[in-house]
């Protein structure tokens, strides 16, 4: 129990019945989680793979397993710490005859489920582009426990439509005929297999005599409900978690489980984590007086014995580029004068269009930076496509990976033919893999297109029946024997050597299995670069200095959540989220006009600003010599600060035409401002700054 607070040990040693850790941000969860693990092994004699640990992200999962391993002195294999998804994806690879599926099954991303989602609507004759909001739709659905048949007697329950429903059947039928699930589905089907076996749900609560689960805010309907199935007998369980930082609902996540959770558990004890490890003083403060306008929320009121530290800054600023390029230049500013490496620096928006002002910002100013959460490494198209000849050939059923590799490289097999097998496919109720085989004996096909079948299908039967030592081996199999290769850019084919070397010494299905279960959040990483992200990916990271740029009604909070409290709710969490990821210093930034969606429109200071205690924040003083900036107040009202002298005598400036000059006087203020250069081909110029398009160098 070393290193943990009066709090953290308190957590740590109750373990006789359910337990509720209200953790805030930066107040160790992750500490106490894995010391919890340890304490069980070793003072309560559980075996470590008797514990069923669950998290959010492969990434963290992977980072608690590193540290239980140090706190436990020996390996955890055959330990249950994982994601949910991987977790049932376990269970289920053991236990899924029992629903009639084969345990060969392939599990479909988002990507999958979008194409499988796609190719439903073209069938039905249903504008493609929908297939999005479709695909959410469905998901929403399971995450609800709603499978196709509920919800088509559901009546005007659930936002019951009638087209909807047809596609869910298809949908659902189509993942069975190819023998996947997808991602929903491995917490459904897992509820579903408990609920239709009383047995294998008693087999798994005896497995797992105590639960812990991490980010507990951020369940659903479904997953919640699965850990109320395996903890009903013992009720032993351990939940970690902070309402506060509940920001997916647009992923299924209910902040209410984390609300409700002593009235499923009688008798739960609660334990508050209200000291940060993280934050200074002043960003706590300011963070806390945003959140606390929450209604619904279990109160906590963190603290630090960090001290106050910098004010939060606050700058209004004229326009989006200029709120791009000062930033740029503080961060350049702070990193010359040796206080931060470019990796300290964060930037987070809330919706992705905002980066490329601040991308081009620091492109100017010669700064490194990369654009995290975007494209996975895994989900990008040569990944994707290697990827898929695996899955067909460890399942001849995966209609959507054939339909990805038929003729990828090309084959010669073309849209036509494969629009007719689809057909036939359909007529037979068998897979696209099968319909091909019978195809190969059937007339009507020309020899030359039945030749180019032929060769496919050998080819996928060659890779299924091989002996291989391992998935890289695999891999390069795949790679080298499919022509997939020759069609490859040098960038394209480093990516697909990378897969190969991380797949060395794994086995071909656990392989499989980990990229598939991948997701974007798993790929964020610190390096040696600005971070550019949505508030959304900031979540579970943190840096010494970060910005929150526009700050404005209808992009924070967004604009779809203005008529609904708990949607607005929702965005200040998520602000809150932004801000305590800050270590050392907070920038909160907005600007009067931004260009959205194609048009320039003006802007009001987000509503969330208000909520700001005056006395944290710090007073800008060197912004623009065009526009004076404003700092928000308690009172609801702008309150214009002095404007900072931009230029200096002796500074050196550029014009655009007249080149470098030394300034050699300076009078004014503000708009005001007038300044005399010297410039050594042209002499001396007295200018109005405001027209003068100079630039400090």
């Amino acid at each position: 129990m070393d290193g943990l607070n009066q709090q953290q040990k308190e957590a740590l040693l109750y373990t006789e019945g359910p337990l509720l850790i209200l953790a805030g941000a930066g107040s160790g969860k992750t500490k106490v989680i894995t010391h919890k693990f340890s304490y069980l092994t070793k003072a309560k004699k559980l075996s470590h793979d008797s514990i069923l640990t669950v998290t959010f992200t492969n990434k963290a999962a992977d980072e608690m397993k590193e540290r239980i391993v140090a706190l436990i002195g020996n390996n955890t294999n055959g330990s249950w710490i994982g994601t949910f998804h991987s977790q049932c994806n376990r269970i289920l690879r053991n236990e899924i005859k029992a629903l009639g599926y084969n345990n060969n099954f392939s599990i479909y991303d988002d990507d999958d489920e979008c194409n499988l989602v796609r190719h439903i609507l073209k069938e039905f004759k249903i504008h493609e582009a929908l297939y999005k909001g479709v695909a959410s739709r469905i998901s929403f659905l399971k995450s609800s426990l709603v499978g196709p048949e509920e919800f088509l007697s559901s009546g005007d329950g659930f936002g019951f439509d009638e087209k909807l429903a047809k596609i869910y059947v298809r949908y659902q039928d189509e993942l069975r005929r190819c023998n996947a699930l997808d991602f929903d589905d491995l917490i459904m089907l897992t509820v579903k297999l408990f609920e239709k076996n009383p047995r294998l749900l008693e087999k798994y609560q005896g497995m797992f005599p105590y639960i812990l689960v991490d980010e507990f805010q951020d369940t659903n309907y479904a997953q919640y409900y699965l850990i109320k199935l395996l903890a009903s007998a013992h009720k032993k369980i351990c939940v970690v978690g902070d309402d506060d930082q509940s920001i997916y609902k647009f992923r299924g996540a209910n902040v209410r489980n984390i609300l409700s959770f002593e009235n499923d558990f009688p008798g739960t004890k609660i334990i508050k984590l209200e000291q940060n490890y993280r934050s200074t003083q002043n960003i706590l403060t300011v963070s806390g007086a945003v959140i606390s306008r929450n209604s619904a929320r279990k109160h906590k009121q963190l603290w630090t014995a960090r001290g106050c530290g910098e004010k939060v800054y606050y700058c209004w600023f004229h326009t989006y580029e200029e709120e791009a390029k000062y930033i740029a230049k503080v961060i350049k500013e702070l990193y010359l004068k040796g206080r931060y490496n470019y990796r300290d620096f964060a930037i987070f928006y809330r919706i992705n269009l905002q980066s490329r002002a601040i991308e081009d910002a620091i492109r100017d100013e010669g700064l490194p930076y990369r654009v995290l959460g975007s494209v996975s490494f895994y989900h990008r198209k040569e990944i994707k496509d290697v990827a898929a000849y695996i899955r067909l050939s460890l399942n001849h059923g995966d209609n959507v990976s054939l339909r990805r590799i038929i003729n990828n490289p090309p084959r010669g097999i073309g849209a036509a033919t494969l629009s007719r097998i689809e057909q036939e496919a359909r007529k037979k109720s068998i897979s696209l893999y099968d319909t091909i085989k019978v195809t190969l004996r059937a007339d009507g096909f020309p020899s030359a297109l039945k030749e180019k079948i032929t060769d496919f299908v050998k080819m996928i039967d060659a890779f299924s029946s091989a002996k291989y030592g391992s998935a890289s081996e695999m891999l390069r199999s795949i790679f080298e024997k499919s022509g997939y290769a020759e069609t490859l850019e040098e960038e394209r084919a480093k990516h697909v050597g990378e897969l190969i070397s991380s797949a060395e010494g794994k086995s071909i299905k656990d392989f499989i299995d980990r990229i598939s279960l991948v997701t974007n959040m798993d790929e964020i990483t610190a390096g040696e670069y600005i971070s550019l992200m949505t508030l959304h990916s900031a979540k579970g990271l943190e840096f010494p200095v970060v910005f929150i740029i526009g700050l404005e009604e209808g992009l924070l909070p967004y604009y779809k959540a203005l008529e609904s409290e708990n949607e607005i709710s929702e965005e200040r969490r998520l602000l809150y989220v932004g801000m305590t990821r800050a270590k050392d210093a907070l920038w909160l930034t907005c600007a009067r006009k931004r260009r959205l969606y194609t048009k320039t429109q003006y802007q009001e200071p987000s509503r969330f600003l208000k909520d700001i205690p005056m006395h944290c924040c710090q007073r800008i003083e060197k912004i623009s010599a065009h526009h004076a900036i404003g700092l928000v107040s308690l009172e609801k009202k702008i309150i214009p600060i002095h404007p900072f002298t931009l230029y200096s005598a002796g500074c050196r400036v550029k014009h655009p035409c007249w080149g470098v000059g030394i300034v050699r006087d300076c009078y004014g203020e503000g708009d005001e401002q007038k300044i005399t250069v010297n410039f050594p081909n042209i002499g001396l110029k007295r200018l109005a700054v405001k027209f003068a398009n100079l630039e400090r160098i």
